[in-house]
Parts: structure tokens; C-alpha cells; sequence
């Protein structure tokens, strides 16, 4: 075959070609990565080079100009025309029109052995060892991303999960219960498994049912949106417009956890005559509207599970209730280890000391030793170290924020409210 192509800017007319050609090029199974999508959105924008032969499109690369880098976004040939010199021509065509439009930095990504990989080696392009890529799928289209703005949402870090230390039975049941059939809501649904769509967490103050929330949204991939229904209430219309109004903009979002702390303002059993009444029948029918589409959950959190309006707790409303305790041995082991700088520290005995602390027990108990220690070498003038003793002295004189009746109060809870 002669080599009688004919190298052109591309048109408006060869898209339909260039789409049938970029499936004719592959030559492996790697994913491009650059999508079709990024490719077409860059034509007619950034400088693309198309070839053709006896009338047919044969070749084509397409850039992304970013200030004085340009991206290589697609290289495609016909089979017919590799190993002929034409993958080279387009890319010199494409970087003269580049150079032209201030770029000095031309680079492209290729799975290995993808169609390409000879030209952009013959044209000057050079590999380079010891990268990794890495991608990361975002879960909030940019439509999304105007609404979760405007309600003070965002994303948490995927990592947040497994920093949670300890709470093992906790962790399990939101793990199971919740994380894989939203997770996997095919699987779950060929077992007649319907993903949860509302979940109250009950237990103590301070025993971290907040960083669950947070940590359940960043284990999805999901925003999080936290309701606080004091701002709420701040609308002239009252509190239960204000939950109207903002559920309606919830809508909006493809997937979503919405987190309400201590639920029990808003839904604590309803008195006859009072705004209450109102309120409560607004967030139920709030609920019902909220559970009939997938990809969303709304975590309620209360410190007081049996205040709750009964009609709010009962079944097809909250899938799960579940209690939220005090940190275990292995959180509490967690919690120190994050606050002791000076070695020689017994972790283990300050573990048993503070069995139904909380973790804001536990920081501040740090924090008072910290203050001590800094002080100590202040006036000593040379480096102090905490010991043992310290710390248990410092235990010893923390109120710890759980009470004995606090607790014994809990433990009937769960043998009347949890639902697991």
C-alpha cells in the first residue's frame, strides 16, 4: 500500500469516523485514560489532527491544552495503517499546532503495548520509569457538587473507617447491616436484601456516634450532610418548613448520608397542642419521601433513644437501631498510643484504669498530664518526662463523663430499643 494520506484540523463532520475508529485501534483490554467523553468534549476546543486516506479516516490524536502543557487524549490508527510512518506525521502535525499555541511540555498516558507506543517513541516522546498512576473516581457529579455546597457537605476521607480503633462488635454491625448492601446492592438484592435507607445510633454522650456517621459516609464514598436543627429552626417559616426546604434540596444529590445529632429535638414524642406535633409529622413524611430513592441514608443520633416519638422508631421507618458504647480495650489502647510522646508509659495499665472513659475522658486526662509534664520542665529547666504514675494520678482525679446510672440506663436501652 503507498503512503498517501493526507494529514487535516479536525472538523465537526469527523466525529461519527473517529468514534468507530477509536474501537478499531485498541490493542488491548486496558481501559484509555482519557474516556470517549474527555476526548470529544476537547474537539473543537484544543488543537486535534485527523488523517485520511482514499477519502476514510485513518488516524487521529487529540489534545488537552492546560496553560503551556498540553495532554495527548486519544491516538487512534486503522490497523491497516500501523508500522507505516503515519502515527509519527500525526503527532509532528499535532505538535507544530501545539508549539504554535504557547505549549512547551507535550505529554500522554498509554496502557503497555496500547497502539501509539512505537510513535510516540519515534517522535521524540520518552517514557518515564518508577511512576505510579493513580485514579480516583469521584462520587459527586459537578451538578451535585452546587447542592452539597450550599448545604455545607462534603466528602469525608475513605481512611477515616480504619481509624477507628477497637469497637469491633460496633464497627461489624454498621459494617454488615449497613456498608455492604449499599455497597453491593445487586448482590443484595438476588438475596432479597433491601439496602437500608435510615439508621438511628444511640448510646452515651461522647461515645463517638458522630464519627461513626462521618465514617459510614467516607467507607460509601458518599457526601455528608449534617443537619443541625437549631439553624433550622432560625427560618421564619419555623422548624418544620425549614426540614421541608431542606430535604427538597437533599433531592438533589445522587448519594447522600444525612446525619442529624441528637435527634431528640426534633423528635421526641409529640404533646398535643404544641409545635412538636408539626415538626415530628414533617420529618416523617420528610423520611418516607427521603427512603424511596436508592443511594441515600439518613443516620439519626440520640443520646436519649426512649424520649424518641414512638411512631418515629417503628418498623419500615429506621431499619436498624443500634447502640453505640463506650471504646473497648482496643480503642482506648488506640486513643492513648495517640497521645503519649514519652516512652517508658504502661499503656496496658492505663487501658484497665479507664475502663468507661469516654475518648474525650481520655484527651483530656492527656492533655492535663501534657500541661503538668510542660511545667515540670519549666521550672526544672531541663527536659521532665511523664511516667505511669502521672497519668494514673490524672485518671484519679477525672469526673468521668458516664455515670454508673448513665450506663445501667444504656444497657436497658438495648434490651428495649436496639433493633440489629
Amino acid at each position: 500500500m503507498s503512503v498517501t494520506w493526507h494529514l487535516r484540523d479536525f472538523e465537526s463532520a469527523d466525529l461519527e469516523a473517529i468514534v468507530r475508529l477509536d474501537a478499531e485501534s485498541r490493542t488491548t483490554d486496558q481501559a484509555p485514560v482519557f474516556n470517549l467523553a474527555d476526548v470529544i468534549e476537547c474537539l473543537g476546543r484544543c488543537p486535534a489532527i485527523v488523517a485520511l486516506a482514499a477519502g476514510e479516516l485513518v488516524g487521529v490524536a487529540v489534545s488537552r491544552v492546560d496553560v503551556d502543557r498540553a495532554w495527548v487524549v486519544r491516538f487512534a490508527l486503522s490497523p491497516q495503517w500501523r508500522g507505516k510512518g503515519l502515527g509519527s506525521a500525526l503527532l509532528s502535525e499535532l505538535g507544530r499546532r501545539l508549539l504554535s499555541a504557547g505549549v512547551s511540555r507535550i505529554s500522554a498516558l498509554l496502557p503497555g503495548g496500547e497502539t501509539g507506543s512505537v510513535a510516540f517513541a519515534n517522535s521524540g516522546f520518552r517514557p518515564r520509569a518508577g511512576l505510579t498512576y493513580y485514579e480516583k473516581t469521584e462520587t459527586v457529579s459537578p451538578r451535585s457538587a452546587t447542592v452539597l455546597i450550599s448545604l455545607g457537605g462534603a466528602v469525608p476521607p475513605a481512611g477515616l473507617w480504619d481509624r477507628i480503633a477497637g469497637m469491633t462488635t460496633e464497627k461489624t454491625l454498621i459494617e454488615r447491616r449497613v456498608v455492604l448492601p449499599l455497597s453491593h446492592p445487586e448482590v443484595a438484592a438476588e438475596h432479597g436484601v433491601r439496602p437500608p435507607s435510615a439508621v438511628v445510633l444511640f448510646g452515651p454522650p461522647g461515645t463517638g456516634k458522630t464519627t461513626f456517621a462521618r465514617a459510614t459516609a467516607g467507607r460509601l464514598g458518599w457526601p455528608f450532610v449534617e443537619l443541625f436543627p437549631s439553624r433550622l429552626a432560625t427560618s421564619e417559616a419555623g422548624l418544620a418548613s425549614g426540614l421541608n426546604e431542606v430535604f427538597g434540596r437533599i433531592d438533589g444529590l445522587e448519594h447522600v448520608l444525612v446525619f442529624i445529632d441528637e435527634v431528640e429535638e426534633i423528635a421526641a414524642a409529640r404533646r398535643p397542642g404544641t409545635a412538636s406535633v408539626a415538626v415530628v409529622n414533617e420529618l416523617l413524611k420528610s423520611l418516607v419521601t427521603f427512603r424511596e430513592r436508592p443511594g441515600r441514608l439518613l443516620v439519626c443520633a440520640t443520646n436519649s433513644v426512649r424520649v424518641l416519638d414512638a411512631a418515629f422508631l417503628r418498623h419500615g421507618r429506621f431499619d436498624y437501631v443500634l447502640p453505640i458504647g463506650t471504646p473497648d480495650a482496643a480503642a482506648r489502647h488506640a486513643l492513648w498510643q495517640r497521645y503519649l510522646i514519652d516512652d517508658g508509659v504502661d499503656v496496658d495499665v492505663l487501658v484497665q484504669a479507664t475502663d468507661g472513659f469516654t475518648p474525650a475522658d481520655v484527651e483530656h486526662t492527656a492533655r492535663t498530664v501534657a500541661q503538668q509534664t510542660f511545667e515540670h520542665t519549666m521550672d526544672a529547666g531541663h527536659r521532665c518526662r511523664a511516667s505511669t504514675q502521672d497519668f494514673l494520678a490524672a485518671i484519679a482525679d477525672v469526673r468521668p463523663t458516664l455515670t454508673p446510672s448513665m450506663l445501667s440506663e444504656f444497657a436497658e436501652d438495648i434490651e428495649h430499643y436496639a433493633r440489629r
